[in-house]
C-alpha cells in the first residue's frame, strides 16, 4: 500500500468520483461554467469546463496537490534540485529559455553564462550559413542541412521546425534522419548535393548507435559524391559531449556545440539540439520560441494552484487515469502545421511517466503514464473519433487550434473552427435516445426500425475534453504550449511520486539490441539467449541474401 494512495484527498476523490453527474447537468446548473472553468496565460486560452468536475471535485484535486508537496517539488525543479534522484542530476531544461542575468546553480555554478555563451554561438553560426559566408568545400552556399539525431535529439526539431513552417527564411531545406532502417537515410540523400549539404549529428555520447550509424553512412556518402576525409569539417557539424570522437570523426572542434546532462533527450530542443529549428527561421526567431516557454515557465512557477494552467491540466489527467480508468489520453490538433504535435507529446509523458516504481522503490498500485496518442483535425473526425463518441473506453482529449490561420482561404478556416467546437460539443453532451428517435421522426422507417435505429445512434456524451487557442501559431505561443504539456507532464509524475526523468526501459533495450547485434555479426550459431531470441537471429543470419 504506498503513500499516495493513503492520502485523505486520494479516499476523499474516491467516494466523490460516484458523486459527479452528467456534464449536461453541470452545465444547466451554471451558466457561467465557461466563465468559471477557463483562463489565460502565455498566449494560450484554456476551457476546461468540459470536464467531469465540479467546484468540489477541483477543490480535492488542489488539496492532492498541496498534500503530495506539489509546489516545494516545483520550486525544487526550478532551483536545480537533483530531483532526478536514480541518475543523481538537476533537471533544468527550464534554464535554457532562461532570462540571461538570472543565477540558476548547478554544482555550485551558475550555467547562465554557459548557456548564453552557447547561444551566442549558435546566433553566429547561424548567421554564417543563412548569409552564405561559410562555403562547402568547392566554395558553395550551403542549401540543405540534414539533421541526425534520434529520440528527443530528433522528434523535437523535427516537429517544432514543421510547425514554425510559415517562418522559414526560405533559402534553406532541412531533412530529419533517426531510424537506423537504411531506406530512411537513403531516401533523405537522394538529389541532395554533396557540396551544398551540411550534416548536423546529435548524440551526447557521439555514439548512439542509430546516430553514429546514420552519421558513418552520411560521411561515405559525402565521399563517394566526390568530397574527401579533409573537407568533412566543412560539412558535418556535432551537438555533443564528447568533444574527443567529435573531433576524431573530422568535426572541427570549433564546430562542436555542447549537450549537458542536466537536460533530457526529450527536453532538449531549447538547446543546441535545435540548431536546426533556429537555421530555418532565424536566430531571432528561435529566441522568441525560448521566450515564449519561458513565460509559461514563469507562470508555472508562481501563478497558484488554482489559476495554474499546467497544474489544473496535470490534475485532470491524474483524476481521469486513477478515478475512472482512462487508459489513453488523445491530442487533436485542429492546424496543419501542429499535425507532429501528438507524437511529440506521446514521446515526453510516455518516456517520462511510464514506470511502476516510486522515487523511493515502492511497486505503485495505481496507474501512472496513459498513452498518448491522436492526429490532424479535421481527418480523424472519419475515423477514430467514433471511438471517441461510441466506444466503451474512456479517452479524455485535447482540442487544439490557433484563431487565425496563416493560410486564409475562403471558408476553410470557419468550417475546421466549427468541426473542432462541434466535436467537443458532442463529446460533452451527447445524444439521448430521445433525441435520436425524434431525429428520424419524419423518415419512412416503421416504428419498430425506428427504435433500432435509434439505439444505434445514441451517444453517451460525458466524455471530457480540453480546448487550448491561441490568435496564431508564433514561435512564442508554441514555446509557450510545448512548455505548458512539459510542465503538466511533471505535474502527473509530481502527483504518482515518481521520477519523470529517467528511462531505464529505453537504456534496457539500447543495451540489448547491442548484445543482439554482436551476436547478428557472428560467424557461428548462438544458443544462449531464449529459445524465440536464438531462433529469429539464427533465422535472420541464414536467410540474409
Amino acid at each position: 500500500m504506498t503513500e499516495l494512495t493513503q492520502l485523505s484527498s486520494w479516499k476523499a476523490l474516491k467516494i466523490h468520483r460516484e458523486a459527479v453527474p452528467h456534464m449536461r447537468k453541470l452545465f444547466a446548473a451554471d451558466p457561467k461554467r465557461f466563465d468559471n472553468l477557463s483562463l489565460s496565460a502565455c498566449g494560450l486560452f484554456l476551457d476546461y469546463s468540459k470536464n467531469k468536475v465540479t467546484d468540489e471535485t477541483l477543490s480535492l484535486l488542489f488539496t492532492l496537490a498541496k498534500e503530495s508537496q506539489l509546489a516545494p517539488k516545483i520550486q525544487a525543479m526550478f532551483n536545480g534540485d537533483k530531483i532526478n534522484t536514480t541518475e543523481q542530476r538537476a533537471v533544468l531544461h527550464s534554464a535554457l529559455r532562461a532570462n540571461s542575468n538570472q543565477d540558476i546553480q548547478v554544482d555550485d555554478k551558475n550555467i547562465i553564462p554557459e548557456i548564453k555563451h552557447t547561444l551566442d554561438k549558435m546566433a553566429a553560426f547561424v548567421d554564417e550559413i543563412i548569409s552564405g559566408s561559410w562555403e562547402g568545400y568547392t566554395g558553395k552556399k550551403i542549401t540543405d542541412i540534414v539533421s541526425i539525431g534520434i529520440g528527443g535529439s530528433f522528434l523535437g526539431p523535427k516537429i517544432v521546425s514543421q510547425a514554425l513552417r510559415p517562418y522559414w527564411t526560405g533559402d534553406i531545406n532541412c531533412h530529419f534522419v533517426a531510424n537506423v532502417d537504411a531506406t530512411s537515410i537513403v531516401e533523405k540523400l537522394k538529389g541532395l548535393n554533396a557540396e551544398t549539404t551540411l550534416f548536423i549529428m546529435s548524440s551526447k555520447s557521439f555514439g548512439t548507435q542509430e546516430t553514429l550509424t546514420n552519421t558513418l553512412s552520411a560521411r561515405e556518402w559525402f565521399i563517394s559524391q566526390g568530397g574527401s576525409q579533409n573537407n568533412v569539417a566543412k560539412h558535418f557539424v556535432a551537438v555533443s559531449s564528447n568533444v574527443k570522437k567529435a573531433t576524431e570523426f573530422g568535426i572541427a572542434a570549433e564546430n562542436i556545440f555542447p549537450m549537458w546532462d542536466w537536460v533530457g533527450g526529450r527536453y532538449s530542443l531549447w538547446s543546441a539540439i535545435g540548431l536546426p529549428i533556429a537555421l530555418l527561421i532565424g536566430m531571432t526567431r528561435f529566441r522568441e520560441l525560448l521566450d515564449g516557454a519561458n513565460e509559461m515557465d514563469e507562470h508555472f512557477s508562481t501563478a497558484p494552484l488554482s489559476q495554474n494552467m499546467p497544474v489544473i491540466m496535470g490534475l485532470l489527467s491524474v483524476w481521469y487515469v486513477n478515478f475512472f480508468n482512462a487508459q489513453s489520453h488523445v491530442v487533436l490538433t485542429y492546424d496543419h502545421y501542429l499535425r507532429g504535435l501528438p507524437a511529440y507529446f506521446q514521446q515526453l509523458d510516455m518516456e517520462s511517466n511510464g514506470k511502476s516504481v516510486t522515487l523511493q522503490g515502492q511497486a505503485v498500485d495505481y496507474s501512472t503514464g496513459p498513452v498518448i496518442w491522436g492526429g490532424e483535425g479535421t481527418n480523424g473526425q472519419h475515423a477514430y473519433h467514433q471511438l471517441l463518441h461510441q466506444g466503451t473506453a474512456l479517452i479524455p482529449a485535447d482540442f487544439i487550434m490557433p484563431l487565425n490561420s496563416h493560410n486564409p482561404l475562403g471558408e476553410h478556416h470557419v468550417q475546421l473552427a466549427s468541426n473542432c467546437f462541434g466535436q467537443t460539443q458532442a463529446l460533452m453532451q451527447g445524444r439521448t435516445f430521445e433525441e435520436a428517435l425524434a431525429e428520424l421522426e419524419d423518415s419512412s422507417l416503421s416504428d419498430d426500425e425506428k427504435q433500432l435505429i435509434a439505439k444505434h445512434k445514441v451517444m453517451p456524451g460525458n466524455k471530457p475534453n480540453n480546448t487550448l487557442l491561441m490568435d496564431k501559431l508564433t514561435p512564442a505561443t508554441l514555446g509557450a504550449l510545448i512548455a505548458l504539456y512539459e510542465h503538466k507532464t511533471f505535474v502527473q509524475g509530481a502527483i504518482w511520486q515518481i521520477n519523470s526523468f529517467d528511462q531505464w526501459g529505453v537504456e534496457l533495450g539500447k543495451l540489448l539490441g547491442d548484445d543482439v547485434l554482436a551476436r547478428l555479426k557472428a560467424d557461428k550459431n548462438t544458443s544462449e539467449l531464449d529459445n524465440s531470441s536464438n531462433g529469429l537471429i539464427n533465422l535472420f543470419r541464414q536467410q540474409r541474401i
